[in-house]
Order: structure tokens, then sequence, then C-alpha cells
């Protein structure tokens, strides 16, 4: 079933130890529409500028993603990113943050958009991701994603979104910032009283963990050799479960266990290259095959 994501599109220039890349393709939507099209088609709502490729739209269509959504502003530029990541690559610095389009950033569903029954509200502005909660038609499922700037700085707007979203998706760090709590169990257990029916706390290179009114589950990451960049695994990880959920075409707790699993399996490869460029390498069955190996990992 289709599958609708609202978010940025951008170029990123990363700095790790290892190698520098200069403007390759980013941004949340971009790695969660990519990530999500192993398993569903997607429809995708952002803003980019007139330095934007014909080939990366073409790139998005391949993969049976809908850019009907995506706008092009003429005579302005795309948001862009520079980042430098730490020698552990779990930290980094923020260099550079040019919004450029989109600081305008203001979504128009096309109507073919309003009835998909499977939303993803990208990490943005509480206010936008409202916007988008207003356009659409009785979905199934809605999730969203958010962060530190909106928790300390529009708290009352993201509230808002918190009572009409039935999950929630933010680090750890985030969670126990919105909920004043130190542990993260108790953090998860505070969010579900504000809205959502499930939030899933991501923890870096620790996996995730999913609680829900019915039970508390933790997802450990899947172990690869090497760190290339970490860049937009937490989009890739969303796009990955979402997708899967839509694929589906139901949502109950063995559905979300194994969205979980393919969401983090495909973050494992993203973090193997820079950009997409590992996942346009590899197909569903790659991603089939590492699922063996993290369910026989997990096993007892």
């Amino acid at each position: 079933m289709p599958l609708l994501v609202v978010g940025s599109v951008a170029f990123d220039s990363v700095e790790t130890p290892q190698e520098t890349r200069e403007n390759v393709l980013g941004g949340s939507a971009v790695f969660f529409s990519y990530a999500a099209s192993f398993f569903t088609p997607v429809r995708l709502v952002g803003v980019v500028g007139q330095d934007w490729p014909a080939e990366h739209t073409e790139l998005l269509q391949s993969r049976n993603i809908d850019t009907a959504g995506l706008r092009v502003m003429e005579g302005k530029q795309t948001f862009r990113w520079r980042g430098r990541y730490l020698p552990n690559m779990n930290d980094r610095e923020t260099l550079d943050v040019q919004l450029n389009v989109f600081g305008e950033f203001d979504p128009i569903l096309p109507d073919s958009y309003k009835n998909c029954p499977y939303v993803f509200l990208a990490n943005g502005v509480p206010a936008v991701q409202l916007k988008v909660l207003d356009q659409v038609n009785s979905p199934r499922l809605v999730m969203a994603d958010t962060m530190d700037l909106w928790i300390n700085e529009h708290r009352d707007t993201l509230m808002t979104v918190l009572d009409r979203v039935n999950g929630l998706l933010l680090n750890d760090s985030e969670a126990m910032l919105l909920t004043d709590e130190t542990n993260l169990v108790r953090a998860g257990r505070r969010i579900l009283e504000m809205g959502p029916e499930f939030v899933i706390i991501k923890k870096g290179e620790h996996g995730a963990m999913c609680v829900s009114r019915e039970e508390t589950a933790v997802f450990p990451a899947f172990p690869i050799g090497a760190v290339t960049d970490p860049t937009g695994a937490g989009d890739c990880f969303a796009g990955g479960m979402m997708g899967y959920i839509a694929e589906q075409g139901q949502f109950n707790a063995r559905v979300l266990k194994n969205a979980l699993a393919y969401g983090t399996l495909v973050a494992s490869f993203n973090v193997e290259d820079f950009s997409l460029d590992q996942l346009r390498k590899i197909e569903r069955a790659d991603l089939d095959r590492r699922f063996a190996e993290y369910k026989a990992m997990l096993s007892l």
C-alpha cells in the first residue's frame, strides 16, 4: 500500500576521519523514501531549488517513488548541510546549515496523495507536521519524527502533534528531554501518556527500543565490520520500518517487530557507504538474507 513521507531533500557534505564527500544526495525524505521503496510504493513531498539535478529525481522515480509532491523553486537553492564525524563515528559536529528553500517549506499535498493509508512526518517544524495532518484523509497509521530543537522551542505545538499520531520516533536523549525521565522505559511510558500508541527510541550503535501499551521490546543493531558514514541511518531505519508495515497492509505486534527488524537492517546497509551508495547496490533479497541472519542472532 502507498506510503506518504513529508520531509527534507538536501545536499550533504560529510567529513569522516577517513574521507570527505561534497554535495552528496541527502535529506530525511530522500533516505526514508529509498529505504521504504524496498517494500512499497512511496509518495514524497519536499522542496528543492533550481540547483537540483534532474538525475536525482530520475533516481527516485526509478525506485517507484512518486515525485509529484517534490516542488522545484526557480531562482533558489536546495537545503545544504555540512557535518563532521568524530573518530568514534557516533558523535558529529554540524559545521554549516543553509536552509535555503527548506526554510520556506510549505507542504501542499497533491490530491492523489491525500488518501495514503500510511503517513510518515519526517523531522521538521511541528507546525508543518500539523499542516500535513490537516490534509490527509483518515490514514490507518501516522508516525512522526522529532528532535531536541522542537522539544525546547515548539513544545506546545509538538504536544498537539503527539495527540494526533499513532507513533513517535526519537533518540534516547530526546526521549529523556521530552519527559524529564532518565530511564528510557519510564520515558517511553510517559510518551504514551501524551497520545501515541507506541514510541520507538533510537539508541545509535546500541539499536532501538519499542515501547507500546502491550509490551516493551529491544532490538540490537546488526553487527557490521566498519561504519563508513552514519548520515541518514535513522531515516533509513524509519523508512524500512514504515515500508514493511505498508507492505503488510496491517498493523499488530508481530508486524511491528518484523518492521523494526527490517528497519534496523536497511540502516545497517546504509552506514556501509556514503549517501545512498550502498543501498543502490542491494536488492530486497539482500535484506531478506540479512533478516535471516539477524533472526538467528537473536534466537536463544
